[in-house]
């Protein structure tokens, strides 16, 4: 019959599926497979795999913390320690990170000669030295450099800067965890710098023209009329700055600031289940990128065009 329909296996939509579900199987076997490889290489070296030293005493000390911890406390409380330090350094990071980047793109694009080259060399500076040299530099030749408390450098009345950190409104930041914010703040920015500036220049001039021909200035333009059009080119890009900047904070481990790495890593040289840990740590740093990605596809959606 004309109308009869074709034989499963000549639509192209079931060998999608099929494929899907094939990649799915060979994924779960290859999960398998290591998990069984793992655990017989444990057993032949006689050790047990399990996360119930998470319950044993740490018996370390963290310099910096937010909340209530002590030596005798849990594993499991000095990793939570550590995750809020993670946490604190990644959210300040990211909205810090993109008011430098914002502010240097833009800059990037200005009639004035000057913040246009100072805007350049800071990009360049920034973007093609290694991260981990440049919090180095920080710690060393900036922090440690600064005087003592009893002699801090006033700032304008609100800043006070010494060998203890930054002080600012009350607030008093270790120089460990200011240097890991700035060393972040600053690399990723000068990256988001060259994204923001892209996704401007991807407008088009007409959009421009139409905006200075109804009088408005440029600041407004750009506020109200180019920005929110280039933002469709600049979130997705965005997004990977912002993951890196998350995966990037494990680097306070080389200065010193006690993030989720540095009491991992302490927990497993004391215990000596590096297996758990790392996992423990990968899941962390999975889930914290799975939370910053998803918050910004919502954001990407928003500034979509809607089409009707």
């Amino acid at each position: 019959m004309a109308n009869s329909k074709p034989p499963i296996w000549r639509d192209y939509r079931f060998w999608q599926i099929a494929a899907q579900c094939m990649a799915v199987i060979l994924a779960l076997v290859i999960v398998a497979i290591l998990g069984m490889n793992l655990n017989r290489n444990l057993q032949q070296l006689g050790i047990q795999f399990g996360f119930d030293f998470l319950q044993q005493q740490a018996s370390f000390d963290i310099g910096e913390t937010l909340i209530n911890y002590k030596p005798t406390d849990s594993y499991i409380l000095a990793l939570w320690v550590g995750l809020i330090n993670s946490l604190r350094v990644a959210v300040l990071g990211i909205i810090l990170t993109t008011i430098v980047g914002i502010t240097a793109g833009v800059a990037r694009l200005s009639d004035n000669w000057l913040v246009r080259k100072i805007s350049l060399v800071y990009v360049e500076i920034f973007r093609n030295t290694p991260l981990l040299l440049q919090l180095l530099f920080w710690y060393f030749a900036v922090f440690i450099g600064f005087p003592k408390a009893e002699n801090k450098v006033s700032v304008w009345g609100l800043i006070y800067l010494s060998q203890n950190g930054i002080e600012i409104f009350g607030f008093n930041l270790s120089p460990e965890f200011s240097t890991l914010l700035l060393g972040l703040t600053f690399y990723t920015g000068a990256f988001i710098a060259e994204i923001v500036r892209g996704g401007i220049q991807s407008v088009a001039k007409g959009q421009w023209e139409a905006g200075l021909s109804l009088g408005l200035k440029p600041t407004l333009l750009m506020r109200f009329v180019i920005f929110p059009q280039a933002l469709r080119v600049i979130i997705p890009p965005l997004t990977s700055q912002y993951l890196n900047l998350a995966k990037n904070s494990s680097l306070a481990i080389a200065i010193g600031y006690p993030d989720i790495y540095f009491v991992a890593s302490t927990t497993f040289n004391q215990t000596g289940k590096a297996v758990e840990v790392m996992l423990l740590l990968m899941v962390t740093y999975l889930t914290l990128s799975l939370i910053i990605s998803l918050m910004m596809n919502l954001l990407n959606r928003t500034v979509q065009i809607k089409e009707r």
